[in-house]
């Protein structure tokens, strides 16, 4: 099987982490700050050994299962014509996590960053992406807004991806905002995520009955 470009990079961005995890390994102190509350406050401590190395584990696992998913799924062929865009979205994750990685390691080697700017960022980059891919997407099992009306329908899937795509982007916007606004920044993020899910499952079965009424 050959790899892609996309996969070269993914590789990359893992063992970077993996390289990051070694070269600051004799700089971390023994128990290392490793999980912040909704204020930006520490709240949790781990050994370095867990803290420094459980996010490229993690990173590498969930690659290797975004990669894998798609193979079991019956309308593969559909993926595969968005396959690059889907790949995006994997190198995507995979920075995010790599940036969470370093936040930790600059954190407890005294140079300290909030997460209520770093973690609206990225997750307002990361919804942004999701709109790109929603808009490309094509029916499939994994992938995409799945609800049993979005499964069921090409026009009904194309429709909702359409506009959740949109909604998606604007999320995404949002959240960044909401790096602007520290105290309140996990509002930024999950109050859009809450909207657009439930607007999405509304709009896929509205669209539905209408197409079945007609």
């Amino acid at each position: 099987m050959k790899i892609t470009k996309g996969q070269i990079v993914v590789i990359g961005l893992v063992l970077v982490a993996f390289a990051l995890s070694i070269y600051f390994y004799p700089q971390m102190p023994e128990r290392m700050a490793s999980h912040w509350n909704a204020r930006g406050e520490v709240d949790g401590y781990m050994s370095k050994d867990a803290s420094l190395f459980i996010m490229p584990c993690v990173m590498a696992g969930i690659a290797l299962l975004l990669y894998f998913v798609p193979y079991l799924d019956p309308l593969r062929r559909n993926i595969e014509k968005f396959r690059p865009y889907y790949e995006g979205f994997i190198i995507f994750m995979c920075i995010f996590m790599l940036a969470i990685q370093y936040h930790i390691i600059l954190w407890n080697l005294g140079i300290q960053i909030s997460t209520n700017i770093i973690i609206p960022v990225g997750i307002g980059l990361l919804f942004y992406y999701c709109g790109i891919l929603c808009e490309r997407a094509k029916r499939n099992w994994f992938i995409g807004i799945r609800t049993p009306w979005t499964l069921s329908s090409d026009s009904v899937w194309e429709k909702t991806h359409r506009v959740g795509g949109k909604l998606f982007k604007v999320s995404g916007v949002i959240a960044l905002v909401g790096a602007a606004f520290q105290r309140y920044a996990i509002f930024f993020v999950i109050v859009p995520m809450i909207v657009v899910s439930v607007f999405t499952i509304v709009y896929s079965l509205v669209i539905y009955q209408q197409e079945k009424a007609g």
